[in-house]
């Protein structure tokens, strides 16, 4: 099964880190620096899995997350936040507005690689 990957971040460091802990677990990703060209890259290329920054300079990405389920093609890609934003009911909050998965920033490999593995296992045997 190919996997594509699409990282939604505005900060060219995190973009760096986290393109560079998949590519050393063998994936490929690609990159949007906004949540509009986010929804444009996804209706273009389907990824397999998306990590979206919560936190993005036009809109923000639960309004992101919200937008992309509209469409039947993404109702059931998994979604994973990957944010800032740890404080108390941070993560319900977040995984109550669409996202499947949840990582505090700063992230390490491990996390973020269990985290893809992880639903890619889910969506080889849906």
């Amino acid at each position: 099964m190919d996997t594509t990957i699409l990282y939604v971040e505005d900060n060219p460091q995190n973009m760096r880190l986290v393109r560079k802990m998949l590519n050393s677990a063998g994936f490929d990703m690609l990159e949007a620096q906004d949540g509009f060209t986010g929804i444009e890259m996804a209706l273009q290329h389907n990824p397999t899995i998306i990590l979206m920054d919560m936190n993005l300079p036009d809109i923000d990405g639960l309004e992101v997350t919200a937008r992309l389920r509209e469409y039947p093609q993404f109702a059931h890609t998994p979604i994973i936040a990957l944010t800032a934003n740890a404080m108390h009911g941070d993560r319900e909050r977040i995984t109550s507005g669409g996202c499947d998965g949840y990582l505090a920033k700063p992230i390490t490999r491990n996390e973020l690689v269990n985290m893809v593995n992880r639903f890619l296992v889910v969506r080889q045997t849906a």
